[in-house]
C-alpha cells in the first residue's frame, strides 16, 4: 500500500540526513533543473566529464559512425505519438528547429489541441469560472515576452501569485493546469516565459545572464502588482526547481515587497561532493567566453528520476516547445554561479514561505530544502516532505499525491492571504 504524502517539520538542531545522490554537477540540487517537471527528458552531466572526456566521447562517436558506414540508410525512428496525432503533424513537430521564437510559437499552435486532450489529472480538471489570458509585450530590454494569467471570473482575487517556471519549461503546459487549480481557489496567477524559453523571444535554452533573467521577471511582476485593480492584494512568489532560484533572487532584490513564497523542489544549493574543483570551473568560464551558445555539456536522461509514474513521464513528451537539448555552455555556467550565490545567502531569506519536496527526489536533494528551511531567518516557515515522491511532485506523481500537494499550497495561501502585506 502506497504511503500517503506527509508533512514534516524540521528544527535547526536536527542532524542533517546524509544521502548519496547520483547526480552530476549541474543536475545536483536542481542545477540545470535536472529537468523541469514538465520536460523530463534531458539534463546535463558533470562539467568535469564535459571537459575531461569530450575527446574520448568524440572518438567513440567517430568509431560508431565508421562501423555503420556500410549501411545504406538508418532505420526510420519509431513514432512517438502514433495513434494520437497523424504522421504528417508528428513529422512536422519533431523536425522543427526551435532555436527561435517564431517556430516555437508555430509548433505550439499546431500541437495545442493535442495537449489539451492529454489524459492527465492537471488537464482533466474542470474549473468553472476561471478566465485565462495570453499576451505578448516588449520589455525594457526590447525582448518580446510571452505572458499568461489565470484569475477567478466572478469575485475579487484573494491574492496575486507570481509563477516562475523551471529550466527548459514554459507556462503553457503542466504549469497551466497547476495555475488553473490555484485560480479556482480564488487567486490570480501570473506567469511569463523567460527570454529564450517557451514562446518568448531569444535563443532557445540560452541564459547569457541569470541576473538579467531575474530582472526581466521582476519587471513583469512589478507591472502586475502595479495594476490599480490589484491594489491592496497580498503577493506571493511561486517557484519550481530553477524557478525557485529565480524566486529567491527576486526576493533578494526586493526583500520587503512580497507577502511570502511557495518553493517546490527549489534549486538553491549544489551538493559539496559534486561541485567541480576550482581549476575545472576556470576552464568552464574560459569556454563559456568563447563558445557561450554551444551545446557542449553532455546530457543524461533523468526522466525516470523526475517522474514516478511511467504514464505521466511519457506524457511529458507532449510539451513540444520545452528545451530538451544539451545545455548551452553559458547557461550551465550561469546556473552554477547562481546556486553558489544562493547557497551563500540562505540566511538572507526572510519572507514567510512554504517549501515542498519529494522524499525520493534524486534531482534536487530534499536535504537542500532542509538547509534552506534551517538557515533562512524567516520566522514563518514550513517544510513539507512527501513520502516516496520524486522531483515532479506536482506533475509526475499519483493523482492523490499531486492534489495533496496542491491542497497544501492552497491551504497555506488561504492562511497567509488575510495577513497584512509587509510593504515598507
Amino acid at each position: 500500500m502506497r504511503r500517503q504524502a506527509q508533512q514534516a517539520y524540521f528544527s535547526s538542531s536536527e542532524k542533517e540526513k546524509k544521502r548519496s545522490v547520483p547526480i552530476n554537477v549541474v543536475g545536483a540540487a536542481g542545477l540545470l533543473e535536472g529537468l523541469p517537471p514538465s520536460t523530463a527528458v534531458a539534463a546535463p552531466a558533470s562539467p568535469r566529464l564535459a571537459v575531461g572526456s569530450r575527446r574520448r566521447w568524440a572518438a567513440q562517436g567517430a568509431g560508431a559512425g565508421a562501423s555503420a558506414g556500410g549501411m545504406a540508410a538508418a532505420a526510420p525512428a519509431p513514432r512517438k505519438w502514433e495513434g494520437v496525432v497523424d504522421e504528417a503533424l508528428e513529422r512536422d513537430v519533431r523536425g522543427a528547429c526551435l532555436d527561435q521564437a517564431p517556430e516555437r510559437r508555430r509548433v505550439r499552435e499546431a500541437f495545442k489541441d493535442v495537449q489539451l486532450n492529454i489524459d492527465h489529472c492537471l488537464f482533466k480538471g474542470q474549473y468553472s469560472g476561471v478566465i485565462t489570458k495570453e499576451s505578448y509585450e516588449r520589455n525594457s530590454r526590447g525582448v518580446e515576452i510571452f505572458t499568461k494569467c489565470w484569475f477567478p471570473e466572478n469575485h475579487r482575487m484573494k491574492a496575486i501569485i507570481c509563477l516562475c517556471h523551471g529550466y527548459g519549461d514554459t507556462c503553457t503546459f503542466f504549469l497551466d493546469g497547476i495555475a488553473r487549480k490555484i485560480a479556482s481557489a480564488g487567486y490570480g496567477v501570473f506567469a511569463l516565459d523567460y527570454p529564450g524559453f517557451g514562446l518568448s523571444e531569444g535563443l532557445h535554452g540560452y541564459i547569457p545572464s541569470f541576473d538579467a533573467l531575474v530582472d526581466d521577471v521582476a519587471e513583469h511582476f512589478a507591472k502586475v502588482k502595479g495594476n490599480p485593480e490589484h491594489k491592496g492584494l497580498p503577493s506571493f512568489l511561486f517557484g519550481q526547481s530553477m524557478g525557485g532560484a529565480v524566486a529567491l533572487k527576486v526576493h533578494f532584490k526586493q526583500p520587503n515587497e512580497w507577502t511570502g513564497a511557495i518553493l517546490v523542489a527549489p534549486m538553491c544549493k549544489i551538493a559539496d561532493d559534486v561541485v567541480p574543483p576550482w581549476p575545472v570551473q576556470q576552464v568552464l568560464i574560459f569556454l563559456a567566453r568563447i563558445l557561450p551558445k554551444e551545446k557542449l555539456v553532455p546530457q543524461k536522461d533523468l526522466g525516470e528520476l523526475a517522474f514516478r509514474e511511467k504514464k505521466k513521464r511519457e506524457q511529458a513528451s507532449y510539451n513540444v516547445i520545452a528545451y530538451k537539448d544539451k545545455p548551452r555552455l553559458r547557461t550551465a555556467l550561469e546556473m552554477l554561479k547562481t546556486t553558489q550565490e544562493i547557497e551563500r545567502r540562505l540566511e538572507e531569506v526572510s519572507l514567510p514561505m512554504i517549501i515542498l519536496h519529494g522524499e525520493a527526489d534524486l534531482v534536487t536533494d530534499p536535504a537542500v530544502s532542509k538547509a534552506l528551511y534551517e538557515k533562512a531567518r524567516s520566522s514563518d516557515k514550513k517544510l513539507c516532505i512527501y513520502n516516496d515522491a520524486y522531483h515532479a511532485i506536482l506533475e509526475g506523481e499519483p493523482d492523490e499525491t499531486i492534489f495533496r500537494a496542491l491542497d497544501d499550497i492552497i491551504s497555506w495561501l488561504d492562511q497567509h492571504s488575510t495577513k497584512e502585506i509587509p510593504f515598507l
